[in-house]
């Protein structure tokens, strides 16, 4: 996510609202892999550092992300309400606002003619967790921690914005288990879409934790129909993703590769005692390939995996922590490639050890970054317990990040990539 980090807690809903709709004929992938329709241009959201709790994020539109500089103060187009999420996809960048439980507004915006950022249309729906690209979809789930038992899914066509379909789940018949399913997030692979979820127990005073820590779920449904056609299970990991957090992703030969950052919790103390690590599922399979098991924390001397981005080709760059559930402290970044397990730290982020101002605070790791074309580089918001905050420019071949342009009196909240 966009990796404010805070409390995992701190982000229980997330309110849509989806009401007018509007057309458009321009196409981009949320990472930015397809063609160029035009001329790129790209989308910085930033919250103003300092103002008061719930202040809204600013969007800026800029040419470029290697140099320069943009200002929370005076500039930039203030968003309504506070606490907002995003997701790109079909060449709009989709603004969804945190209603803490409460329906909220979801923001469209594209490029105009002239490559100026303008809005183009509101949704309204219920308060979601999931918002993933599917085809020209976005596919929303409602996933209720307690109470309800039914997961609600929604499917948004990005292209016109409206919605095109719903489908209600048990998340308790799903889980089987005297527990519940919470669905961590939702991939396309291939004609399907899988979505790995977490056991919970939904009540107790112990929300989301579990009495079953070293296990890992994929629920596979068909698209666009939302029908349940399995379920891929395996106890070498503890659960796939995290809350909020992609950590299923397709590589270019239709499998699938998931990791789990061994995060499972039961009264608030960590219980999962294997390995956060990734696993694969072989295109066309029904269950995880016990042949292949790449052991993330053993190969980077005891770190979890927190979120990560796909380049292309196996390989990723990785958000991770020493210690489970994570969101303080310096965050270290390794580029891994799932196919030869080669592992390597990323050189040339803020030292934390020459200064306590460069522990890093906040980052747009999780689906809040894009790749470029080529496969070769991401771009991640960076910001610093100095409040320091800058575009860093990641090459997955030298395993560097360059610091490039600086967001002055604001927290990077997202970085994405759109055309005109």
């Amino acid at each position: 996510m966009k990796k404010q980090i805070l409390p995992v807690t701190w982000a229980l809903g997330l309110a849509v609202v989806l009401s007018a709709c509007s057309k458009s004929d321009s196409r981009t992938d949320d990472d930015g892999s397809n063609p160029d329709q035009g001329r790129p241009k790209y989308v910085i959201a930033a919250n103003p550092i300092g103002a008061a709790q719930g202040t809204a994020d600013y969007l800026f539109a800029v040419d470029q992300l290697n140099s320069g500089s943009i200002s929370t103060q005076g500039d930039g187009i203030e968003q309504d309400g506070s606490y907002r999420y995003y997701v790109s996809t079909q060449n709009k960048f989709f603004s969804l606002l945190y209603g803490q439980g409460n329906p909220g507004a979801v923001t469209t915006y594209a490029l105009n003619a002239e490559g100026r950022l303008t809005k183009s249309s509101n949704f309204q729906t219920e308060t979601v967790q999931v918002f993933a690209p599917v085809n020209t979809d976005l596919l929303l789930i409602k996933v209720p921690r307690s109470g309800d038992p039914n997961a609600l899914m929604y499917r948004i066509d990005a292209q016109q914005s409206l919605i095109s379909g719903e489908q209600n789940f048990d998340i308790e018949k799903l889980a089987g288990n005297g527990e519940r399913a919470h669905f961590t997030w939702a991939t396309q692979v291939g004609d399907k879409v899988f979505a790995p979820y977490m056991s919970i127990k939904g009540c107790c005073n112990d929300t989301f934790g579990t009495a079953y820590p070293d296990s890992s779920w994929v629920a596979v449904f068909s698209y666009p129909e939302l029908n349940l056609e399995g379920v891929i299970r395996d106890n070498r990991t503890s659960y796939i993703g995290a809350y909020f957090t992609n950590g299923l992703f397709a590589d270019e030969n239709g499998d699938a590769y998931a990791f789990s950052p061994a995060s499972a919790t039961t009264g608030g103390e960590n219980t999962s005692t294997n390995p956060s690590a990734f696993v694969r599922i072989k295109h066309g399979a029904n269950e995880f390939d016990q042949s292949y098991f790449f052991n993330v924390q053993e190969v980077s001397g005891g770190y979890h995996i927190n979120s990560a981005i796909y380049f292309g080709g196996g390989k990723f760059l990785l958000q991770m922590y020493g210690q489970p559930n994570a969101f303080t402290g310096s965050a270290k970044f390794a580029i891994a490639d799932v196919y030869s397990q080669d592992f390597r730290w990323v050189t040339g982020l803020p030292d934390p050890e020459a200064s306590g101002d460069n522990v890093i605070t906040s980052t747009t790791t999780n689906r809040y970054s894009f790749v470029s074309d080529d496969g070769t580089k991401t771009y991640v918001g960076i910001t610093t317990q100095d409040g320091n905050s800058h575009v860093y420019e990641f090459d997955v071949n030298s395993a560097t990040a360059t610091q490039g342009l600086k967001v002055e009196g604001g927290i990077i909240t997202a970085v994405q990539k759109l055309s005109y």
